[in-house]
């Protein structure tokens, strides 16, 4: 005997969800994106809805317009600098040289001192 009840798996007081419980849906608008790829992305947006004239792809991320001829570019990748790609854009090799035998000069006078280095 195959036991159960007809509402198994809803709760007290569910019902259909449908368009006469939920009210009338907004008019919506779909405007097509285009990336660099070739990609075409169809988001929706009320029809009152200011579009935005670059929206990100769907499918790899890449800025996209409205103009299927000419979709933006991707955008430049800086590679990441280290501390002495930063120093070696500020200094020269004549200023990094003065600045080390300055430093040299510094410690070899506290050596000779007699001060304790750590």
């Amino acid at each position: 005997m195959a036991g159960g009840s007809a509402i198994r798996g809803s709760r007290v007081g569910a019902g259909p969800m449908g368009e006469a419980e939920r009210g009338d849906s907004a008019p919506r608008l779909y405007v097509s994106f285009f990336c660099s790829n070739g990609h075409e992305t169809r988001p929706a947006f009320a029809a009152e809805a200011v579009v935005p004239e670059v929206w990100d792809c769907m499918r790899c991320g890449l800025p996209a317009n409205l103009d299927s001829e000419n979709p933006p570019p991707p955008p430049k990748i800086t590679p990441y600098k280290t501390h002495l790609a930063y120093v070696k854009e500020r200094r020269s090799d004549e200023e990094a040289e003065a600045i080390l035998a300055e430093a040299l000069a510094g410690l070899r006078a506290r050596r000779a001192a007699g001060e304790v280095i750590y």
